[in-house]
């Protein structure tokens, strides 16, 4: 496994081995499927998310905070696309819940990460589209969205990071985000 050599393969494999660890005792509580797609949709969200703005700051050297800050503009546009998008449609949960089921808003998010940090290392892509998948799964699982909810949002999350990485200075962040690869606020005077 040449992608996971050195310093940043054993982050990924702590990473990797933390979610292993939670999943099982998740899915022991109660009915197995249930639990595991209540960890995906939650906690694992959350530490996938997480890990996708975080571990470019330890992996990526001299770049990490520009993919950082990369990711999380696309994360954020991406979300902020979506939000408008339920606004619009007004499609009803498969729960029943309220009117903002179209796109999945998780899905969105998790392929921007994997979309952003399979750019950033392509070794890492299927870890990146499995974690994504999952979460996508989850949310259909628990009847919070249908499947077209959850392919929507992924395609969103995956086109919104094609975008960001096309721009010289992302989209929300851009004050943050420099050509160069620094992160920093930048101001300048014109006299």
């Amino acid at each position: 496994m040449v992608f996971l050599q050195g310093s940043r393969g054993s982050a990924v494999l702590r990473f990797a081995a933390v979610l292993l660890c939670l999943v099982p005792s998740a899915a022991r509580a109660d009915s197995g499927e249930r639990s595991a797609a209540r960890f995906f949709s939650d906690t694992g969200n959350l530490l996938y998310l997480a890990a996708g703005v975080g571990l470019p700051l330890l992996e990526d050297g001299r770049s990490g905070g520009n993919h950082a800050a990369r990711t999380a503009d696309s994360v954020i546009t991406s979300v902020l696309v979506s939000e408008l998008l339920k606004t619009i449609t007004h499609e009803k949960r498969p729960n029943g819940g309220n009117h903002q089921s179209f796109p999945s808003g998780h899905a969105t998010a998790a392929f921007a990460v994997a979309a952003m940090q399979s750019h950033y290392h392509p070794g890492q892509a299927p870890f990146w589209y499995l974690g994504a998948a999952l979460i996508g799964w989850s949310r259909v699982r628990l009847k919070d969205h249908y499947w077209h909810d959850v392919v929507a949002g992924a395609a969103l999350g995956y086109a919104t990071s094609w975008l960001e990485l096309r721009q010289p200075r992302g989209f929300v962040l851009f004050p943050l985000i420099h050509r160069d690869g620094a992160v920093g606020l930048q101001f300048s005077r014109a006299f």
